[in-house]
């Protein structure tokens, strides 16, 4: 009798969605604008990060960082594919660098939601990538740098109020 061998599958997501009580379009404007003020908030994680083409805030700029990602320097190249201030929505694909040894593709999107009726909102990060081999573990590792960048950048947005 034949069986059917399930391959697991090379393409997924993760996601997470993060309070802040920043202004929503302060927030965004870090994240789209001013990305340097990351590392200003989250040193431990970023170490800087430089636009190699473009300007910042408009679709197709380039920009290189340098992290830390589990205790090992990293570099990653990413080319920002979508704008869009009025959503506080940026999408930026990673084109090359250490991730991409692991991924065939990596395309983050960053929402950022203002609280009805209220100060703050909330940051939804998604991650879709493809994996170049069944061996790659999922992200999980990158979300959770996200995650923490994120709460790093609303507390320093926030003590800036």
């Amino acid at each position: 009798m034949a069986q059917a061998m399930l391959k697991p599958s090379l393409q997924g997501e993760v996601e997470a969605d993060i309070e802040i009580k920043a202004p929503a379009t302060k927030f965004f404007h870090v994240l789209a604008v001013t990305p340097q003020d990351v590392s200003e908030a989250n040193p431990e994680n970023v170490q800087g990060c430089s636009v190699q083409r473009g300007e910042m805030g408009r679709v197709g700029t380039v920009i290189t960082w340098n992290y830390v990602l589990d205790g090992k320097l990293q570099v990653g190249t990413e080319r920002v594919e979508a704008v869009d201030p009025k959503k506080n929505m940026i999408k930026k694909r990673m084109i090359e660098g250490d991730l991409m040894k692991d991924f065939k593709s990596f395309l983050f999107t960053v929402q950022v939601t203002p609280k009805q009726g209220g100060p703050g909102g909330v940051v939804k990060l998604n991650m879709a990538y493809e994996k170049i081999d069944e061996n790659v573990a999922d992200p999980e590792n990158f979300l959770q740098m996200g995650v923490k960048m994120f709460k790093d950048i609303d507390e320093l947005l926030m003590s800036k109020e």
